[in-house]
């Protein structure tokens, strides 16, 4: 009785006090589902809106993205982070088109296929485009199934993670799957947060086993603590003249991919030629698993021969090009370093 009840009172909930006026809501175009789904994961609401309302301004179909450049998309991308999201996002388009498709399917084995759509961003998808009957299992409704039913230990272990997705599946209800769905996603995101959960306005507290403990704080275990690891690293600041600066793209995998980023090196074409531009500047930027500090050593290079287009591709090297300040700050840029040339443009 108690599972039973949990659906049909997050439903009611979820219908009187849910969010509904996002921008992705109100649709059943998969293709907008998806792009939300995509740039939801790791990234808080608020922060996803701007992106997402400029992405799909720029990009408005499935069709679009695929024949879009990559260089184009990772730009509109630039500062949401966790850039293999935009790559994939770009690959299953490209497989969707390929394909003869115009949309992206709505079958959660069919999703589950294509790059970079997991398990519960499948269901996601499936659910709220077709109301498919499926079960979703993001960071927020691991938060709010471990507290409600009590659940030890870290989430992110396969052992508790099969108990969740079991217990996941066993509440889906009958009907009604996408206010449910939508329901888990609002309840984890504004009253069941990791911090300062407000329990007493849940309309689920009357049967919540981890309130009832008095151990809400408890639920769920966080991940093991290590040690943050910190990197150091060393990237040349290379101007010509006031107005254009050398940038190179990173590989597609790794830190920052496909992004364009400040040169390792110095290039052997221009090493007899540059000269001390100005004291070092330290980056410091957090990541998932590590701390980076970037030392960024400053040069000039006013060399008049080279051509305003001028790019280096070779085979096995990275990909050079010198850009103005305007078209850098229009291109697929790191956010520490977006501020970086954001400064030198004001200065």
């Amino acid at each position: 009785m108690e599972r039973e009840g949990f659906s049909a009172r997050l439903i009611a909930w979820q219908e009187q006090h849910g969010r509904h006026d996002l921008p992705w809501q109100n649709t059943q175009d998969p293709y907008r589902i998806w792009v939300s789904e995509i740039m939801l994961q790791q990234t808080q609401v608020q922060a996803v809106i701007p992106f997402y309302q400029r992405f799909m301004a720029r990009f408005p179909d499935i069709t679009e993205l695929a024949l879009a450049p990559v260089d184009e998309i990772m730009a509109h991308w630039s500062g949401l982070g966790y850039y293999a999201r935009a790559r994939n996002l770009h690959k299953t388009a490209q497989t969707v088109v390929l394909q003869g498709l115009n949309q992206l399917p709505t079958d959660p084995i069919a999703l589950e296929k294509l790059p970079g759509i997991g398990r519960s961003t499948a269901a996601a998808i499936a659910v709220f485009s077709s109301g498919r009957r499926a079960a979703i299992l993001d960071g927020n409704v691991k938060r709010v199934l471990a507290r409600h039913f009590a659940i030890p230990g870290f989430p992110g272990t396969k052992a508790v993670e099969t108990t969740l997705w079991s217990l996941a599946e066993s509440l889906l209800p009958n009907s009604k799957m996408e206010s449910y769905t939508q329901g888990l996603m609002d309840l984890g995101a504004t009253l069941c947060t990791r911090s300062s959960p407000r329990c007493e306005r849940c309309p689920l507290h009357n049967t919540c086993a981890a309130l009832r403990q008095d151990r809400v704080d408890h639920y769920p275990e966080p991940r093991p603590s290590k040690p943050r690891v910190e990197r150091h690293a060393k990237a040349w600041l290379i101007r010509r003249g006031k107005e254009e600066i050398l940038l190179e793209q990173r590989p597609a995998r790794g830190i920052w991919g496909g992004l364009w980023c400040l040169p390792e090196a110095v290039p052997e074409y221009l090493q007899s030629q540059v000269q001390k531009g100005g004291e070092p500047i330290l980056i410091e930027h957090n990541f998932t698993h590590f701390r980076l500090f970037l030392t960024v050593e400053p040069v000039k290079w006013n060399h008049p021969e080279a051509s305003q287009d001028h790019i280096l591709h070779e085979p096995g090297m990275p990909h050079q090009r010198w850009f103005t300040l305007e078209e850098a700050l229009s291109a697929g840029l790191p956010a520490p370093l977006r501020t970086l040339l954001k400064g030198l443009e004001r200065g």
